[in-house]
């Protein structure tokens, strides 16, 4: 059975600015979605961290005033599979060729760890150079800003992609005091960042490259990953 690694951040805090401490953890449906989908497709899914540290599951994704009306069977689903999957693998001993993609969902903690995590940017350097489909959603395009080489060239510079925008970041609260803003951040290093309507799906292929906006780009992201998987 083919099987698709999901690389969760082992972030539970994100210092802000000014020195305060916002919770954060795992965006329940960006975790449950694609996981369901790609379950359902007939994969076998993995789930690995820095240390193989099982991050928190971030409040607000529970709560159906900020994540709809479906979250309870989101929480319960990626619940019920981290606690079938057991500890998780640490990301510092897997082997990609184990894999036939990789997806980085969110939740703030990309933007505290994974963005500069070495042993991510060793495994997206490794898929993208043997053609294996890459997935991010949300928050974890940040995750993508690992792979750089020894120059400091990072991967995937010119490459079309999506994720959380800094008018979402403004409109959930978060943008200010923020250390930096994704949308913004992944232009500067070059990347084509487009973005749709806020909090609506909005997906984007680059060749192996999938990326989603936000929480309702996950399911369709991992969709469209299916597609190219088949």
């Amino acid at each position: 059975m083919s099987k698709i690694l999901i690389v969760m951040s082992a972030a539970s805090i994100w210092e802000r600015t000014d020195g305060s401490e916002y919770p954060t953890g795992y965006w329940a449906e960006e975790l449950a979605a694609p996981h369901e989908k790609f379950v359902q497709a007939g994969f076998a899914v993995d789930f690995a961290s820095p240390g193989g540290v099982l991050q928190p599951l971030d409040a607000h994704s529970a709560d159906p005033e900020i994540a709809g009306p479906d979250c309870a069977h989101y929480v319960e689903h990626a619940a019920r599979a981290l606690s079938e999957f057991g500890p998780l693998l640490k990301l510092d001993e897997i082997d990609i060729n184990d894999y036939v993609a990789v997806v980085i969902p969110g939740g703030h903690g990309p933007v505290v760890d994974l963005y500069k995590d070495r042993d991510l940017g060793r495994l997206l350097t490794e898929a993208d150079a043997a053609g294996k489909i890459i997935g991010a959603v949300c928050h974890g395009p940040a995750g993508l800003l690992s792979a750089v080489d020894e120059n400091g060239k990072w991967l995937f510079a010119g490459r079309e992609m999506t994720a959380f925008t800094d008018e979402e970041e403004q409109s959930f609260g978060t943008a200010e005091g923020a250390p930096w803003l994704l949308a913004s951040t992944l232009r500067q290093k070059g990347a084509k960042h487009s973005g749709g309507p806020a909090y609506q799906a909005y997906n984007v292929q680059d060749r192996n490259l999938f990326t989603g906006q936000n929480p309702a780009s996950s399911a369709p992201m991992a969709e469209a990953m299916i597609g190219a998987l088949k």
